[in-house]
């Protein structure tokens, strides 16, 4: 089992127009051991806060008063990693899809468990520790996964991915040239039963390759196995 990381230092980012929400989501995750949590009310608060403090994970909603939360998470994906999870009284897989599509983590309709959101970050700060302990990097061309810091490098230079880009990399990187399938993808980075969320997958391997090869229509690294799934190719000679 994977040791607990002092989260009372983690910095949470509550970002809802409902100030009941914010209210409970703060005396939930206080509970559960949190301590660090900052609150806004618009998207513009929370983009501020943001560029401020630099949070360690974010909880936004969709619908805003001064503009939603998807071009809010854009705005947050041009200074931050954070993971972002979404909340929306709308439960449309369009939405979802271009959620996680634009950045985004996890997508949690309301009415929502606060529970769930603790535990679901606790889950992600204990994978962050594990992975930094191992102090392990994966190299595959020009391209470098440093699990110790966190960071992908390609041609040496840093590449902003989101958590989950960074976590679905990993996972392949730790396992070079083998195949695995969209279900196997999912449970393995979600952390949670496939129910046919092909799109999540797609995308996910879409944006990797837009931010990692030179030529994303044409994949060298992240590459298709029809009909079996997704590996990633080592680069190592003769594979």
């Amino acid at each position: 089992m994977l040791a607990m990381p002092d989260i009372s230092m983690k910095k949470i980012l509550l970002i809802d127009d409902e100030e009941d929400i914010l209210q409970l989501l703060e005396t939930v995750l206080k509970k559960e051991g949190f301590s660090l949590i900052y609150k806004a009310s618009t998207g513009q608060q929370g983009i501020e806060l943001c560029r401020v403090e630099q949070p360690d994970h974010i909880v936004l909603d969709i619908m805003l008063p001064d503009m939603d939360g998807f071009e809010v998470c854009r705005r947050l994906r041009e200074m931050t990693i954070a993971p972002i999870f979404f909340l929306s009284a709308k439960n449309e897989d369009t939405d979802k899809i271009l959620g996680i599509g634009i950045g985004g983590d996890d997508y949690m309709t309301k009415p929502f468990s606060p529970k769930e959101v603790a535990y679901k970050m606790k889950a992600y700060f204990r994978r962050h520790q594990h992975f930094q302990q191992q102090e392990v990097s994966y190299t595959f061309g020009d391209i470098e996964v440093d699990e110790k810091c966190g960071e992908v490098r390609k041609a040496g230079k840093r590449v902003v991915l989101t958590a989950k880009e960074y976590q679905l990399l990993s996972f392949l990187a730790r396992h070079p040239n083998q195949i695995f399938s969209k279900s196997r993808l999912y449970e393995a980075v979600w952390e949670e039963e496939y129910l046919g969320y092909d799109n999540t997958i797609m995308v996910h391997i879409r944006h990797l390759r837009e931010k990692l090869e030179d030529n994303p229509s044409e994949p060298v690294y992240i590459v298709t196995v029809r009909g079996l799934g997704y590996k990633l190719r080592s680069g190592r000679a003769g594979e």
